[in-house]
Order: C-alpha cells, then structure tokens, then sequence
C-alpha cells in the first residue's frame, strides 16, 4: 500500500467557506473517490492556509489517473479551485505538492 502525503495552500480569505464545502462532499464524489482506489483520504487545514492531505492507495498515479477521467471530479475541481493560491492555471488536483515520504511506523 503506497501512503501519500500532499500540501496545497488556501486563500485565507476563504477557509471558512473551503471548510463548509467539505461538510457535505458530493455522495457521487466520494464514490469516484473509492472506485478510483483512494482510501484512508483525509485534509487538515492549519489557519494560515496550508492544506495537507494523506491518503492510502495501491498505485497513486493510476489512482489519480482514474479521478481525472472522471466527470464529477472535473465539476469538483472546478468548483474547488477558487479556494486556492498558486495554482498557475491548474487544477488543484494538478497543483499538488507531493512529499516525499522518509519515515513510517507500523
């Protein structure tokens, strides 16, 4: 199983509203999510903006592959991308920064 950890930056001006929108994710969302081979997904949003996610999956490129065929994810990013800075005309999910993992406990 391949763990991945990955940072994006919020506007600060938005966090609130990025918080309500992932009160109610899109059923149809999550559902591509888990057919895609995402698991153990999780976002943590510190105040300044910073955004880390973590996630579990058995390949993450075909995974994300997987996610960007998909036509929920595309409205999903779409409507997402306003929340966040530095972006550069990319998606969010293209935007990721993804860290290199050095250390796991099992």
């Amino acid at each position: 199983m391949q763990r991945v950890c990955f940072l994006l930056q919020v506007k600060k001006d938005r966090l609130a509203e990025y918080r309500k929108a992932h009160e109610a994710v899109w059923p149809d969302m999550l559902a591509a999510l888990r057919d895609a081979g995402w698991s153990n997904y999780s976002l943590f949003l510190r105040d300044d903006g910073l955004l880390v996610g973590y996630l579990e999956t058995s390949d993450f490129e075909a995974a994300r592959a997987k996610m960007a065929q998909s036509s929920v994810n595309a409205r999903w990013q779409s409507a997402m991308a306003p929340y966040f800075e530095q972006l550069h005309g990319r998606r969010p999910d293209e935007g990721l920064l993804v860290l290199d993992q050095v250390f796991y406990l099992a």
